[in-house]
């Protein structure tokens, strides 16, 4: 019997929250999940669709940039 490797992302267990910058069901509404090592962020309007891994330098930089461009 052949027995094959599964590999599950990291965030499929993970417990994402909406931003709180996002209000109520807007257009532009993101959610935010903390994993090992990582933070995902991905639309709260297509939860299945693709979201982003972060290292946490990366992560730091893209909340510099935001901040910047506000």
């Amino acid at each position: 019997m052949h027995h094959r490797a599964v590999h599950r992302s990291p965030l499929a267990a993970a417990s994402w929250r909406k931003s709180s910058y996002s209000q109520g069901e807007g257009a532009d509404c993101v959610e935010l999940a903390r994993v090992p090592a990582a933070l995902g962020i991905r639309d709260s309007k297509d939860p299945e669709g693709p979201a982003l891994i972060l290292n946490p330098l990366a992560a730091r930089a893209l909340a510099e940039q935001i901040k910047l461009s506000n």
